[in-house]
């Protein structure tokens, strides 16, 4: 919606700029807007500025001739692809391990033999479901440096007082050991896939050209060497999978002729097995192990070529040749959205019902649910099912519960769910993070001169004079927005803070040329070149270097909410004399005619409270540290905000009528959720902030907690709340920071209704951005006509 807008507006503006100017400003313009198109490459390697990690190197265990021959698999109720129950073959049966005396280093000792780097922990008491067989292994001890959990203290195998309640599961890291090669010692298909890697290799040159690779040769890694795999028992099932591991939705069909003539020409080299797989798992490592291969030297297959897919990528990553990924992120239009993420594809899961956003329980929400609201969002499979709230809280009701899919479905609101089921909280409200395409844009960006990776003086990566050089960005008007847009490219979660000097963060000296400026972002970019920015005509009277624009970022950040039903509940309108006013009158809450109010008037005030709740995943914390907030005499307090929240009386048609403003003169815990404690308190010069899961008050009767309509005519009208509204503290999801009501004033009385939040509003600060971007296209504009003319002049 707001890209939509901001579109409209900036399409239009040039369109009415260039009418007086002609030619030569089109040319001008057109030059500026080509800045936000530029070529996006994607290098490989690990990114400029950091060494290559060392890396170790598998070995195949070599086990007594005695030790019993098991395999591994993790089942049940994953909410991640590397985590589940740890299920055991052993004697032709699949079995389960008890949780008795099971430790870290058991859990290291399963997830190893299974091809992952480490154990980051486990869980007792069949947290992924209860299993089904014999229990084969009890009172396991290991000491995490066996090559099998075969060799493991044990009871012995098969000797087990346990029931399936005392299941354990594991969570393994999600790097695999390099150089693993799987080994089947059993013949068993019934093997989950275990591999170092799979990838998808552009191999026609139309595609090895395009960003993201949606089409080519599926090759797995096995034994530290690239594989192809044989298409004899190849189906779309597997296809689908493959293609939601890399982040797109389906597969489509491709020129099969063309991949037989290239697998002529060059002999490839197959892996052992074939692939089966039902078409709803979220990673190929859920898929079953096929028949083996019966190949000749692994150069043919029965005749079958090499496997082929081809990937349908959503709209917002639809590839372009050489140019790449175009255009800023665009939610498509559906019933459902993520909210509260730090990037694209991750967030808090809500649903649209009659009308009114809500959220989804995290009861028996699974891998297969999660993975239906990626595909249905344009994203892949999903990597992560998270529940208890790990994204954020949400507001309003709760319209699904215990959802069961078949992962077929086209929307998650196809799926069962139990209509019946009440009694859940926001703190049950399940999230997803998706797949989504490898767009190599942390490739084009990078923080330098900081103290630990989140942080540092902002770099990128352009052409100049025929080769890529890093260059800083200008800080003329840098802020949180621009800031989240970087942390979000890095994949670093939000941004904490946004500066505008870093003389303290020295980055190398052949980077300090500015070769970006006039940013402005609209919040929903992947990569700050896609932010409208000056051409190649820069502007930055401050220069690089030390005044070039920074960052920090965080892995979590508040979400500021206002509960729209306490503003609908306590409105009401007073008749105020003017000489109680003063201090209001000081702090500019009054509208402009009140200067020739004389103090035996009044004013007629709107007034109502605000209940503001952090649903965030951390503190809200003003940006002025202590020493810096300003001690205010007539009200007896400290500012530590500006502004903290506008209060606007908008006509039908949008325009502002009246407004009002809240200086936060004590941002403070005023009640929590039960179990949390109160951090933050005014009294005696205290910390100011809102903890997560509390909520500020602002009682209707406290100064400025108003709208002077003294001078509004009674009618119809809008009412919009805006928290944080110059978005001076970085926030989880800005689009929950308003609030509208419909209001009726008839001269005597006044009515609220049909309160709710939502970001359907135009917030004034994008309004006023795009002004600020008008100005700036302007300025240079004329610069380039100032320049011409001086050119053709000394000719």
């Amino acid at each position: 919606g707001e890209l939509d807008f901001l579109g409209k507006c900036y399409t239009t503006m040039l369109a009415a700029w260039s009418l007086p100017c002609c030619f030569t400003i089109l040319l001008g313009l057109l030059e500026l807007c080509r800045a936000q198109y530029e070529h996006l490459g994607y290098p490989h390697g690990y990114p400029q500025g950091y060494p290559e990690p060392e890396q170790e190197q598998y070995s195949a265990p070599e086990l007594p001739p005695d030790t019993p021959r098991i395999q591994l698999r993790l089942a049940g109720d994953k909410r991640k692809h590397n985590e589940g129950r740890v299920e055991v073959f052993y004697d032709g049966e699949w079995g389960t391990v008890c949780d008795d005396d099971f430790s870290i280093h058991s859990a290291q000792v399963v997830c190893r033999e299974l091809g992952y780097l480490e154990a980051v922990s486990w869980f007792p008491s069949s947290k992924y479901g209860k299993g089904e067989g014999r229990i084969w292994f009890d009172n396991v001890q290991c000491t995490g440096k066996e090559k099998t959990l075969a060799l493991c203290t044990s009871n012995g195998i098969g000797v087990s007082d346990c029931k399936h309640t005392e299941d354990v599961g594991v969570v393994c890291s999600d790097k695999r050991i390099p150089g693993f090669k799987f080994i089947n010692t059993m013949a068993n298909n019934s093997l989950n896939i275990q591999v170092e890697d799979v990838r998808i290799r552009a191999i026609l040159s139309s595609y090895r050209k395009r960003i993201p690779v949606t089409e080519g040769y599926v090759e797995v890694k096995d034994g530290g060497k690239w594989k192809q795999i044989c298409d004899v028992e190849w189906t779309k099932h597997n296809s689908r999978v493959i293609c939601g591991m890399f982040g797109f939705p389906t597969e489509r069909k491709y020129n099969a002729r063309v991949y037989k003539m290239f697998a002529r020409r060059r002999k490839p080299s197959y892996w052992d097995y074939s692939v089966n797989c039902t078409g709803n798992e979220a990673h190929v490592s859920s898929c079953k192990l096929g028949h083996a291969v019966a190949a000749k030297a692994n150069t043919t297959c029965g005749g079958g070529t090499p496997v082929v897919v081809s990937c349908v990528p959503g709209r917002a990553f639809s590839p372009t040749p050489m140019t790449g990924f175009r255009k800023a992120f665009r939610q498509e239009q559906t019933l459902v959205r993520l909210r509260g993420g730090a990037i694209v594809g991750e967030g808090r899961v809500e649903v649209l019902k009659n009308g009114e956003w809500g959220t989804i329980c995290d009861d028996n929400w699974s891998l297969l649910s999660a993975t239906v609201v990626c595909r249905e969002l344009g994203f892949g499979s999903a990597k992560e099912a998270l529940s208890g709230g790990r994204l954020g809280q949400g507001m309003g009701p709760v319209h699904m519960n215990e959802i069961e899919c078949s992962g077929f479905e086209k929307s998650i609101t196809e799926c069962f769910f139990n209509k019946e089921s009440l009694g859940c909280s926001h703190e049950e409200d399940a999230a997803v993070r998706c797949n989504v395409p490898a767009m190599g844009f942390q490739e084009r960006l990078r923080l330098s001169g900081g103290r630990n990776p989140n942080e540092g003086r902002v770099e990128v990566l352009v052409e100049r004079n025929g080769s890529q050089a890093w260059g800083t960005v200008c800080s003329d008007g840098w802020g949180t927005i621009e800031a989240m847009v970087v942390c979000r490219q890095l994949d670093l979660g939000f941004a904490s803070n946004a500066f505008q000097e870093t003389w303290y963060w020295p980055g190398e000296v052949s980077a300090d040329p500015v070769v970006m400026s006039g940013v402005r972002c609209s919040g929903t970019e992947m990569s700050l070149s896609q932010c409208l920015h000056h051409g190649p005509h820069l502007t930055c009277p401050k220069g690089g270097g030390r005044n070039a624009a920074g960052v920090s970022c965080s892995e979590t950040a508040p979400d500021l909410v206002l509960n729209p039903q306490i503003v609908e509940q306590t409105t009401y309108m007073e008749d105020r004399p003017m000489f109680m006013l003063q201090c209001a009158y000081e702090e500019n809450c009054l509208s402009t005619t009140s200067s020739e109010t004389p103090a035996s008037s009044h004013r007629r005030l709107l007034r109502f409270s605000s209940q503001i709740h952090n649903n965030g995943q951390s503190d809200f914390r003003p940006k002025a540290e202590r020493h810096s907030w300003v001690w205010h005499d007539c009200h007896s307090h400290y500012h530590s905000m500006e502004v903290f929240t506008h209060y606007d009386l908008l006509s039908l048609n949008g325009t502002k009528v009246a407004e009002g403003h809240k200086a936060s003169f004590c941002l403070e815990d005023t009640e929590c959720e039960e179990g949390i404690e109160k951090r933050y308190e005014c009294a005696n010069f205290g910390e100011q902030g809102i903890t997560v899961g509390c909520w500020d008050t602002y009682r209707h009767d406290i100064d400025c907690q108003w709208i002077d309509i003294t001078d509004i005519k009674p009618g119809d009208y809008i009412f919009q709340v805006v928290i944080n509204p110059n978005y001076e503290v970085p926030e989880s999801d800005y689009s929950n920071n308003f609030m509208k009501c419909r209001c009726r004033y008839d001269g005597h009385r006044i009515w609220m209704y049909s309160c709710h939040n939502g970001e359907a509003m135009v917030h004034q600060a994008l309004v006023e951005r795009l002004f600020y971007i008008r100005h700036s296209v302007l300025l240079h504009c004329s610069t380039t006509l100032l320049e011409l003319k001086d050119h053709f002049t000394h000719k």
